[in-house]
């Protein structure tokens, strides 16, 4: 080996959506959680503050799928505010609450990072009808966009159509595909890191089967897969994403935990923030992150519809200020 190595090329974040304008974006967004929001700021809506508002905000935080610890926690943190800030007017109070809940958000906010391996090996899990395979899209035409070589890995060979699913998408973004017939799961992942590899791509992104966490011979099967690509990569899987559900509320965070616990999560993209979504599920994730011996899992990215543009980075200031608009 020579004395003198190349130095390596830095590592660089991952874009969110193209560049689109963020109020736009935060419109949307607001939409999608105007529900929840409504149903929070009546409560605002007299001159006093008094316990019947307390009491009142209790309710509408349940309502919202924060779950009874992150309630409690927000209440807590909220009367703490209002008397240092000797605050008279519900208005007021309800600015003190979204502050409240994006410093509880705030340890969420972290950006996806490629480069540092070559490839970054992208392991990405979730539930049936979660929007995995739609999500490994988008990301993989931000990467595309960004000039990264992605290759995909049609690891979902359970469910009917999943790998003709996501061939449109790698057709969609002029990206590899890697797939088998009725092939097994973690081979075609193993293929596919050790061509990404041969390749010299950037970036690859296995799309594992939909399951639900009480299907134990399903989920170690992903244990398998993991375990797999760590043979092909010693250094990998470097991401491991879990695609929820923003409607399905504490269920998400159930979700949460138990894949954390098979595979030691290292992000989430939460999904579908619209219509029907409450989004209190996400104080509930940060306060069971604060528990968590590695830390909080972040939220990559948000998504609050179908196209391209929907699916954008998380920030906890503007989601706080989006659910209580």
């Amino acid at each position: 080996m020579q004395d003198t190595e190349p130095e390596p090329e830095p590592a660089s974040p991952s874009p969110p959506a193209p560049v689109v304008e963020r109020a736009g974006w935060f419109s949307r967004l607001r939409d999608g959680l105007r529900k929840t929001g409504s149903n929070i700021a009546q409560v605002f809506t007299g001159t006093q503050i008094d316990e019947s508002l307390y009491e009142e905000l209790e309710a509408a935080l349940l309502m919202a799928d924060a779950g009874v610890k992150a309630t409690a926690y927000l209440l807590d943190d909220l009367r703490r505010r209002v008397k240092e800030a000797r605050a008279t007017d519900p208005a007021a109070v309800k600015g003190l609450l979204a502050e409240a809940i994006a410093d509880l958000l705030r340890p969420l906010e972290k950006g996806l990072v490629v480069g540092e391996h070559t490839p970054t090996v992208v392991m990405v899990a979730g539930v049936n009808g979660a929007g995995k395979t739609t999500t490994i899209g988008k990301l993989t035409r931000h990467l595309a966009q960004a000039e990264q070589k992605v290759l995909l890995a049609a690891a979902d060979t359970f469910r009917a159509a999943a790998k003709e699913q996501l061939a449109v998408w790698a057709d969609r973004n002029r990206v590899e595909i890697v797939s088998q017939e009725g092939g097994d799961p973690a081979a075609v992942t193993f293929d596919a890191v050790t061509a990404g590899k041969a390749r010299g791509c950037d970036v690859v992104i296995a799309d594992t089967a939909g399951r639900l966490p009480t299907q134990l011979h399903l989920m170690e099967e992903l244990k398998k897969i993991r375990r797999v690509i760590n043979k092909a990569d010693a250094t990998a899987p470097h991401e491991v994403l879990l695609v929820v559900d923003g409607n399905t509320g504490q269920n998400a965070l159930a979700q949460v935990k138990a894949f954390d616990d098979a595979l030691q999560l290292t992000g989430l993209v939460v999904t579908k923030l619209d219509g029907t979504a409450k989004g209190g599920v996400l104080a509930a994730i940060a306060l069971w992150g604060r528990e968590r011996a590695g830390g909080p899992v972040p939220v990559y990215f948000i998504g609050v519809g179908e196209k391209l543009e929907d699916l954008q980075t998380f920030d906890a200031a503007e989601f706080a200020a989006a659910l209580l608009s």
